[in-house]
């Protein structure tokens, strides 16, 4: 931030310099007019054309070194908006994403960003023609008490004219980047779920709801140049009108003998100059505009609240936190309430491998929301040893409790390299490749367990990618481990293998498998099943299975 404010400040200093450089040389014309051509000084001629080359190299590294100066501080200034975006977008509280698509946030971290930081150039370039203005305008009051007058009278006229003619384009702006925002999302989300459409059917549809998206983004754009294109244009003949005012103004006194010709060159050099810091600061103004629509979409992320608080006895310490717990602790739900779930009780104790059979696939996906802590219950508490979830941070509770879902995203690299994500030893990795059969897996790839897996583990399977998913949270090892449905898309042979090794890997940690595999359940130590938002009934798989219609409905129907 200092060497911002810095390299703002020599920015504008320079760009200050460059507009006294550009003053001066109309001045310095009107001189050597004056005193060597109507004079025939020959030698007073070169001097003066000297200093003029001089004052033209002055000018030239100023302008140079300030637009550099500028620049950097423009980059500077989006880069450190970029990294506060992408820290609210990562905080563990969450709630940045919440009602964005995650294109629409990647537009507010690099376009926003982009236009705000834009402001930093913006205000060096108009400081220095502020500058320039001022210093055009004593020239002037020392040529010509009237034109002085004329020029610091009508550029405060000008510059709020250009500020009520910036506001539609900022209204216009804002638009246009909201909706090119959610473009950019309904196309990630396109690009990401294409197997999907294919496989049933869906891509003219969804391809029509990105045309009516594009299209709709595209007339906002439009709409936005119109009226930046209006707003140059109107502030351009404005100028050019201030501009021809000044010179009609200058010739007249030159005629009635109140200035010389020398002076009269210099007035209309200046007057011809006045033409560049004007225009620069109607660039300004239009650049303002869009910073300041840009800037109020960044605020409006920057200021979501979190969906999950560190609550008001959250210190990051607790049970959590002790080696005791570290190795199995207990994990409780004391009458949660929240998203279809309805007092919801249940208990996982210490090193225990847990099945849950959720008959509404809507309350699982509630239950597994709380116990990731990505929302808070309305009612009721998640305790982790007797210690409520609210008193410690996100960070500290997701320490020990790991919830991976089913539909996990892999990162672009190797199958090693994804598993080892959150390794903490080789052996963690390879025992977590046999629990998960991604040993038997890879021997099929062209490269072993060094084949690129590809953008979100496209260039996988889905079987292939849940069997790296898997592997990932057990390589992991955390202290609770909550698995949602982890081999939906692998054959039964290869399912009852892993269900198997998945208890041996887990024997002494606590885990919880939420799911509506048998194979899955019948490896669990107790399944309670869950209807209606509530714990209906705890035994082994196999009891439930005669008890119950409806857990033999969703299990193994």
């Amino acid at each position: 931030m200092v060497r911002q404010r810095r390299d703002l400040a020599v920015g504008a200093v320079l760009a200050a310099g460059h507009q006294g450089g550009e003053v001066l040389v109309p001045v310095l014309i009107g001189v050597v007019i004056d005193r060597a051509v109507a004079g025939g000084d020959a030698g007073g001629m070169v001097r003066w054309l000297a200093v003029l080359a001089l004052v033209y190299v002055a000018l030239s590294l100023s302008f140079r070194y300030g637009a550099r100066a500028g620049e950097r501080a423009a980059e500077q200034a989006a880069h450190e908006l970029r990294l506060t975006v992408v820290a609210r977008v990562l905080h563990p509280g969450g709630g940045a994403e919440r009602g964005r698509l995650p294109g629409a946030l990647t537009n507010v971290a690099t376009e926003d960003a982009r236009r705000v930081g834009a402001v930093a150039m913006a205000l060096t370039l108009c400081l220095g023609s502020l500058a320039g203005l001022l210093a055009g305008a004593v020239v002037l009051l020392r040529i010509s008490l009237p034109l002085g007058l004329l020029v610091l009278l009508g550029t405060p006229v000008l510059l709020w004219l250009g500020h009520l003619l910036s506001r539609p384009l900022e209204r216009r702006s804002a638009t246009e980047q909201e909706l090119a925002a959610h473009a950019s999302g309904v196309a990630a989300d396109l690009v990401a779920g294409l197997r999907v459409l294919k496989g049933v059917g869906a891509v003219p549809a969804a391809v029509s709801r990105y045309r009516r998206t594009s299209r709709a983004a595209l007339s906002a754009t439009l709409r936005a140049a119109r009226a930046e294109a209006w707003q140059n244009g109107v502030t351009t003949g404005l100028t050019g009108l201030f501009i021809a005012v000044v010179a009609l103004v200058g010739g007249r006194l030159a005629l009635d003998g109140d200035v010389s010709l020398g002076e009269l060159v210099s007035a209309v050099g200046l007057a011809l100059f006045l033409l560049g810091p004007l225009e620069t600061l109607a660039w300004g103004n239009a650049e303002l505009a869009q910073g300041r629509a840009s800037a109020a979409r960044i605020a409006e992320v920057l200021a979501a609240p979190p969906a999950v608080g560190d609550g008001p006895e959250a210190t990051g310490n607790g049970p959590a936190a002790t080696e005791e717990a570290a190795g199995a602790p207990r994990l409780r739900l004391r009458g949660v309430d929240g998203d279809g779930l309805r007092g919801l009780d249940l208990t996982v104790e210490p090193g225990e491998l847990l099945g849950v059979a959720v008959t509404d696939p809507a309350h699982a996906a509630a239950l597994l929301r709380h116990l990731a802590r990505e929302a808070e219950p309305d009612a009721g508490a998640i305790e982790l040893d007797g210690t409520p979830a609210r008193a410690l941070t996100p960070t500290a509770y997701r320490a020990s409790v790991l919830v991976a879902a089913h539909d996990a995203d892999l990162f672009a690299g190797t199958v090693t390299e994804n598993i080892a994500a959150a390794a903490s030893t080789p052996e963690a990795v390879e025992r977590a490749m046999t629990a998960a059969g991604v040993a038997e897996m890879v021997r099929a790839l062209p490269a072993g367990a060094d084949t690129p897996v590809g953008e979100r583990g496209r260039s996988l399977s889905g079987g292939q990618r849940q069997r790296v998913a898997l592997a990932r949270a057990l390589a992991a090892d955390p202290p609770v481990l909550v698995l949602h449905d982890p081999t939906t898309a692998v054959d039964a042979v290869t399912e009852a293998r892993i269900a198997a090794r998945l208890r041996d890997a887990r024997r002494g940690r606590t885990t919880v498998l939420v799911t509506t595999s048998p194979a899955l359940l019948a490896v669990a130590e107790r399944v309670v099943l869950v209807a209606d938002g509530r714990a209906l009934d705890a035994a082994p798989h196999a009891e439930l299975v005669e008890r119950h219609a409806s857990y033999r409905e969703a299990v193994l129907s």
